[in-house]
């Protein structure tokens, strides 16, 4: 479990958000990918850089876009040797105050939430005067990590096939037929 201030963070003050849209890049120092590291659970994270562009979203909100890039060292699932990763994301997000009356879920007659699944996202809901952008693109990022990274090349060639015929149950009928089979041989 990470540590509420063992995570990467990068503020951004949402008044320094007007029409014209903001651009800010991120890059993470040597304690940041320490960081990164032990919130990913990965041995060592080598890189970490976004550019991101935030601008006003309806009247109170806040839409980030932009990309994240990180290079990261996982080990391998089989035979636990370094695999390097490199992870490519787009980041798209709104953030709303948590006052905003489009923060509000809206509920049907049963009291259920319904979404779209290929809707857009709903929006992020902030307190106080500023986003936590570091947190956002860290999690998109930590998405695109392969869950079972394998040494480039690796094949499976101690792998057991599973046989139907060797996996179905014997019939309770074969087996009396083989102890009878027994009793007429003795």
């Amino acid at each position: 479990m990470t540590a509420q201030n063992d995570v990467f963070s990068f503020e951004v003050k949402v008044s320094h958000v007007s029409a014209n849209p903001i651009r800010v890049k991120i890059s993470a120092d040597a304690a940041d990918l320490e960081r990164l590291a032990r919130q990913w659970h990965v041995p060592e994270v080598q890189s970490f850089e976004a550019q991101l562009e935030l601008g006003r979203w309806k009247r109170d909100g806040v839409r980030v876009k932009g990309h994240v890039s990180s290079t990261i060292v996982q080990e391998c699932v089989v035979t636990l040797d370094p695999v390097t990763q490199q992870i490519e994301e787009d980041v798209e997000t709104v953030f709303l105050p948590e006052n905003s009356r489009l923060a509000k879920r809206t509920l049907d007659g049963n009291g259920e939430m319904f979404l779209d699944p290929d809707g857009p996202d709903l929006p992020e809901v902030f307190s106080g005067d500023s986003i936590n952008v570091g947190a956002v693109v860290a999690e998109f990022a930590a998405l695109s990590i392969d869950a079972y990274p394998r040494k480039e090349g690796l094949e499976y060639t101690d792998r057991i096939e599973s046989d139907s015929s060797a996996d179905k149950k014997p019939s309770p009928f074969a087996v009396l037929q083989g102890l009878k089979d027994g009793e007429s041989d003795g």
